[in-house]
């Protein structure tokens, strides 16, 4: 059976959109720019030819047409993560894991961890951003920012406040027991039970 889809990135605009009732906060979820939100929107209603949106004085409210879409997008989002966390390959359990391009992999002790978790085959994309995260070509990543990433988990992986490495999963993975067993990992290196010059600091601040 042939599907008649309107394009996925236009159907992420439109759900991160109507969640927040804002672009800028869709285009912070997923990194790219309110005009970018604003503009695969536009292309979407004259896709499907309704508007989806009121575009008020610095206010955004959905039509009929698009609170009716809402849920359905929604719930096909969710069938399409749930499907996705279920699909086990053979053997071990695939964890892909992104670190930023000046993040010292000594401090993770990842032979350590894969010998310590057989089941889970961790592989590593460096240097790697947002964007594979984003896109999905990583699970998990730590980057060196600010850690506030609305619709993603962050967890600091650094010692101090301000500016530094967190780590980062999508809310709807998060907890995904390969992730969870990564993070008690740090939690773990973070208590002392492994080298002292290995403690990173783990400090979670959810994910909005």
């Amino acid at each position: 059976m042939t599907y008649a889809l309107p394009p996925l990135n236009a159907l992420r605009a439109f759900e991160a959109a109507a969640r927040h009732l804002s672009f800028k906060l869709a285009a912070h979820e997923l990194h790219v720019t309110p005009a970018a939100v604003g503009q695969q929107v536009k292309a979407l209603e004259a896709r499907l030819g309704v508007q989806l949106f009121e575009r008020l004085h610095k206010q955004l409210i959905l039509t009929a047409a698009g609170l009716a879409y809402l849920p359905g997008v929604s719930e096909g989002f969710r069938h399409i993560a749930d499907a996705t966390s279920q699909l086990k390959p053979a053997g071990a359990v695939l964890l892909q894991l992104g670190v930023h391009g000046s993040f010292d992999l000594r401090r993770l002790a990842l032979a350590e961890f894969r010998s310590a978790h057989a089941e889970i085959g961790l592989r590593v994309l460096q240097p790697a951003s947002l964007h594979e995260l984003v896109e999905g070509k990583v699970d998990l990543l730590i980057a060196r920012g600010l850690g506030h990433h609305p619709g993603y988990r962050c967890d600091r992986v650094s010692e101090g406040t301000g500016l530094g490495d967190w780590l980062i999963a999508p809310d709807g993975t998060a907890d995904c027991p390969e992730i969870v067993s990564f993070r008690e990992w740090l939690r773990v290196l973070l208590a002392g039970t492994s080298r002292a010059n290995r403690r990173p600091r783990l400090v979670g601040t959810g994910g909005s």
